[in-house]
């Protein structure tokens, strides 16, 4: 049967939640298992497992009780192994980078910030910005709104200003916060944000992290921030090839 892997950890780890309920319904049972060093907190693996809420919970609430007591590097949802002998192969193959990682996580969250402009917002802040755009604008308004070309003109100035803002004001996130993280990573690139990282803080930073984050987004009303964490240090992992 595959192997359903939440997170690995030492294996000197005080409280491996083994015996608990993980993924699936009915819930399989979670166990652990070892390889020097290491451990791995798994499962077995439902068929037709899906990110369903309950199981999303299961994932996370598994992780929860077992970095209560001690780092736990968090593999994302629906990571699966042939069976156990791949798992505790890969752990013994990838040790040195496994005991890296749980030193550098070790009492560490993750924080992820997304941004992305306020439409009507962000017009507003480019046009007072460019004197160009101001003027061409005026003189499109004086002339009854301007011609075709002229509004097309208008139109591509705006939009190219725009995306120029977007590229300063992802670079104003990042310079923002990074002060108050160990260390970022970005995140895919989505639609609709103009960017989107996660920063590693240290756990006692967490209420300074998050003030920073408002502080922030008070002092940028032409942009929406939205913050989420604290969380598992999902994007510092850094697994090896599958």
């Amino acid at each position: 049967m595959s192997t359903y892997v939440y997170g690995i950890a030492a294996s000197t780890h005080p409280a491996l939640p083994e015996g608990g309920k993980g993924v699936g319904d009915p819930p399989t049972t979670v166990r652990v298992l070892r390889e020097g060093p290491l451990a791995a907190v798994v499962s077995d693996a439902p068929e037709g497992l899906r990110p369903k809420r309950r199981d999303l919970l299961a994932h996370q609430e598994v992780l929860a009780v077992a970095g209560a007591e001690g780092c736990v590097l968090p593999m994302r949802f629906g990571s699966v192994a042939p069976d156990d002998g791949a798992v505790t192969e890969v752990l013994a193959q990838r040790a040195e980078h496994y005991r890296e990682r749980l030193r550098a996580l070790d009492h560490k969250v993750e924080y992820n910030v997304k941004a992305s402009h306020l439409e009507e917002a962000v017009l507003h802040r480019v046009l007072a910005d460019t004197p160009e755009l101001r003027a061409l604008a005026e003189a499109n308004r004086q002339e009854g709104g301007g011609s075709y070309e002229q509004k097309l003109r208008l139109g591509e100035m705006i939009a190219a200003a725009v995306r120029a803002r977007e590229a300063e004001d992802a670079a104003t996130v990042r310079q923002a916060l990074e002060p108050l993280a160990a260390t970022s990573s970005p995140g895919p690139e989505s639609t609709g944000w103009l960017t989107n990282v996660s920063f590693l803080v240290d756990r006692d930073n967490s209420a300074a992290f998050a003030e920073a984050v408002e502080a922030f987004r008070k002092t940028h009303a032409h942009l929406e921030v939205r913050l989420n964490g604290p969380l598992p240090p999902y994007s510092f992992v850094e697994p090896g090839p599958e």
